[in-house]
């Protein structure tokens, strides 16, 4: 089995490289399973349907999440649609819209948000991660994809080294810088801090330096806008599982300047 994760996707830069040079990385590395971070594609926060119906015909089958879910409206509105591709993260408190994992081409796929330095007081991931292992015992899994999207390495690494062994793959989002410490831990599973963004990379993660800088400058909130021009960066790992013990065998990151 081999997953094909591609990083926080920004904006329409974002989705414009997507489109460009996915298939032709799918071509490469054939993949069993393609996914993506999704919490940025409009305009830098939120998805809509639209934007998800356009990845799709790029490649991109399933979709995890972050703090940015609930950014477009719309979008977010589809997030209890079971046939909708998109999860939430699976840690925000009983009641709220939408699911936190699903079974994708026999692959668990599960979105967590971390709890350092957010904005919102999420439930624990670790123990969320236990309860959700626990309910899928009984499944005939090939693999267990987490998508950590957290603040820190620190809690990161944490969570990756709490379920070394019993997931394939745990890997960050929402920092939007690739880390490339990319390894397999002890137990067999693969991990990275942060896969990194998929969009402009003249950016400040993303956004128009200048506008960035006033915030800084002058401590004044400023509406953020995606930067649009400059050179674009495609984001992303490979992974592949021992189709038997389910561990991972090699992990890759992709990353890519246009």
């Amino acid at each position: 089995m081999k997953i094909l994760f591609v990083g926080d996707i920004f904006g329409a830069p974002g989705r414009k490289i997507t489109k460009e040079l996915l298939p032709g990385l799918i071509e490469e590395h054939k993949p069993d399973l393609v996914l993506a971070n999704p919490e940025n594609l409009s305009h830098g926060n939120g998805f809509s349907s639209s934007n998800i119906k356009e990845m799709q015909q790029a490649g991109i089958e399933f979709f995890t999440n972050g703090n940015h879910a609930w950014g477009n409206k719309e979008g977010a509105s589809k997030l209890d649609d079971p046939k909708f591709p998109v999860l939430r993260p699976a840690n925000y408190p009983p009641g709220v819209p939408g699911r936190g994992y699903e079974i994708v081409k026999g692959v668990l796929v599960i979105s967590l948000i971390g709890r350092i330095f957010m904005k919102k007081d999420f439930d624990c991931p670790f123990r969320k991660m236990d309860e959700i292992l626990e309910e899928t015992k009984g499944e005939d899994l090939k693999g267990i994809f987490v998508d950590f999207h957290a603040e820190t390495t620190a809690e990161k690494y944490a969570l990756a080294f709490y379920l070394d062994g019993r997931v394939s793959a745990v890997v960050g989002t929402h920092t939007h810088v690739q880390t490339r410490d990319e390894r397999i831990l002890e137990n067999g599973t693969a991990y990275i801090t942060d896969v990194g963004m998929t969009g402009p990379y003249d950016s400040v993660i993303g956004v128009k330096k200048e506008i960035v800088l006033e915030t800084f400058l002058s401590q004044v909130s400023q509406k953020f806008e995606p930067e649009t021009t400059g050179t674009m960066v495609f984001s992303a790992v490979v992974v592949t599982l021992d189709d038997k013990t389910k561990k991972a065998l090699n992990i890759d990151h992709v990353f890519k300047l246009q």
